[in-house]
């Protein structure tokens, strides 16, 4: 009796993998959006924008976006780049504090990261780090399109002054924040779990919390989950 030949592995699945619906509730993918086993990312097609040092230069005040805020040496660009699945969307740089403005990545019309200057260890004129701290005070204060706030902490070194005054500026707004535990390759599974706990209980109430390794990638889809569910709305 003849065999019957194979499936092409490559094929769309009919169901296909687990992913984010536009409530940001995870559910079954559409087949189409399907492929090898991974499911769609909403993020892979962020473009840089703009970046803007003045207010006059943000993009008009609609749509929705998403803040990443954290100290300069936390990974935050890292963090971006892994949830778009790209090497080089936000720039990397073993010398901290390269960002220097608001940076807008365009995910779809309207719908845009936005990659703050990194605080808390940056080397530069007191001058410019007033600049930063008026712009983007102004920007949480006033910014109608911002709809969710991601912090990026050191699992090592988390809860620093900075990362708890952005987190008050989110809890001032009513805006939802999610904190980003970085480099938790760095620690043993012990001592990460221990300090996902901490800082849970700590913040209890004011912002979801979870471990992330842009090495590892661990936690990646979690964190893509939240950020497109604030982007969809």
């Amino acid at each position: 009796m003849a065999r019957r030949p194979r499936r092409d592995s490559a094929r769309l699945s009919q169901r296909g993998p687990e992913a984010v619906n536009e409530k940001g509730a995870v559910g079954r993918a559409p087949a189409a959006l399907a492929y090898h086993g991974r499911m769609s990312n909403y993020l892979a097609s962020a473009a840089y924008k703009l970046a803007a040092h003045l207010p006059r230069q943000l993009p008009a005040d609609g749509g929705r976006e998403v803040a990443f805020a954290g100290r300069s040496n936390a990974g935050k660009s890292s963090a971006l780049n892994a949830m778009c699945n790209q090497n080089r969307l936000a720039k990397t740089s073993k010398t901290p504090g390269r960002t220097q403005q608001l940076v807008f990545f365009e995910v779809q019309p309207e719908r845009y990261l936005v990659d703050l200057p990194g605080y808390g260890y940056a080397k530069v004129p007191a001058d410019l780090r007033a600049h930063w701290q008026e712009f983007i005070n102004k920007y949480f204060q006033t910014r109608e399109a911002l709809k969710g706030l991601v912090v990026v902490m050191d699992v090592r070194h988390p809860l620093r002054e900075f990362d708890v005054s952005m987190l008050e500026f989110a809890t001032a707004r009513e805006l939802p924040a999610h904190c980003l535990l970085t480099k938790a390759d760095k620690l043993s599974k012990g001592a990460a779990s221990g300090t996902l706990q901490k800082v849970r209980h700590e913040l209890a109430g004011r912002a979801s919390v979870q471990l992330f390794s842009s090495e590892t990638r661990q936690g990646i889809d979690e964190a893509r989950a939240v950020v497109t569910g604030w982007l969809r709305g």
